[in-house]
């Protein structure tokens, strides 16, 4: 039995069923689109001027500060804890969007809820650490997917809510907060990657061209503790080569990390046609 569950956690489906899951219910939130007149309405009592003044400008530059520090931590961190700390931001945003009342409180609101913005690319990037990448096109479009049609139940849901059975904002909130659970509840379940684009490479030694292109130890992805304990090992016949290149490695690995991630970005925007859908993906959203 525990060999069968093993199996099943290291095939391609487990991962790609779970995360999908989470996509559907972190995305599955019917209150969304009432959000202006709910705290404009008798719940909050806030002024359309205050809501698009002093609240959603929050989220704006939140989001802005937030999303460079968050891709690199994402990368650091291997995905699933930047997963769980989404769904936690998910569950404050809307436990204050439904007990906290007054500016500042909204505000705190955005915040969060900016957080859970930056913290997406962890959900779009996570999948590609767990598959082969000969299944990268299919795992796309089923995570694609279970955004898509999440965010498409919750706006026909909760038009309809409102529309036909005269629901109160308050209980969409509720609903959604339910379903945000369930998607930080789904996060636990994933299998924690072993490698990530950057700081974990399972391909080092073919990253980097030139020089650095050089036989890697076979505890190259060892943590610097790792190599260190090993390094002591033989101290007393003092360091080789690969041991002195062992110890100097944890100093330049950040170095390394950003030179790779510079690299990267040039060669992904050397396509014109990347360039110009990046540009058009960015009016889009800021539209």
């Amino acid at each position: 039995m525990d060999s069968w569950k093993e199996a099943i956690s290291h095939s391609w489906i487990y991962p790609t069923v779970i995360i999908c899951a989470n996509g559907f219910f972190a995305t599955m939130r019917p209150s969304e689109s009432f959000l202006t007149p709910y705290l404009t309405g008798p719940d909050k009592n806030l002024t359309i001027e205050e809501v698009t003044n002093q609240i959603l400008p929050v989220w704006t530059y939140s989001y802005l500060a937030l999303l460079f520090p968050v891709f690199l931590l994402t990368d650091y961190l291997r995905y699933k804890p930047v997963l769980l700390l989404q769904g936690i931001s998910l569950i404050v945003t809307w436990l204050l969007l439904l007990f906290a009342h007054g500016v500042l409180a909204m505000q705190v609101v955005e915040f969060f809820y900016g957080m859970v913005t930056a913290t997406e690319v962890a959900y779009y990037a996570y999948i590609y650490s767990v598959v082969s990448t000969d299944r990268y096109q299919r795992v796309t479009s089923y995570c694609r997917s279970s955004t898509l049609v999440a965010a498409t139940v919750a706006a026909v849901l909760g038009q309809l809510l409102v529309s036909l059975a005269d629901v109160s904002y308050f209980y969409l909130n509720a609903i959604s907060l339910a379903s945000v659970a369930l998607a930080f509840l789904c996060a636990f379940f994933l299998p924690m990657p072993q490698k990530s684009m950057f700081f974990h490479r399972k391909d080092a030694s073919q990253s980097l061209p030139g020089p650095d292109k050089v036989v890697a130890p076979v505890d190259s992805d060892r943590p610097s503790s790792c190599q260190e304990d090993t390094s002591s090992d033989s101290a007393g016949r003092g360091p080789t080569p690969q041991q002195q290149a062992g110890n100097a490695k944890p100093r330049n690995h950040m170095l390394r990390v950003l030179v790779q991630l510079s690299k990267d970005l040039r060669d992904c925007y050397s396509s014109r046609k990347l360039l110009y859908w990046s540009l058009w993906w960015a009016l889009a959203t800021a539209g």
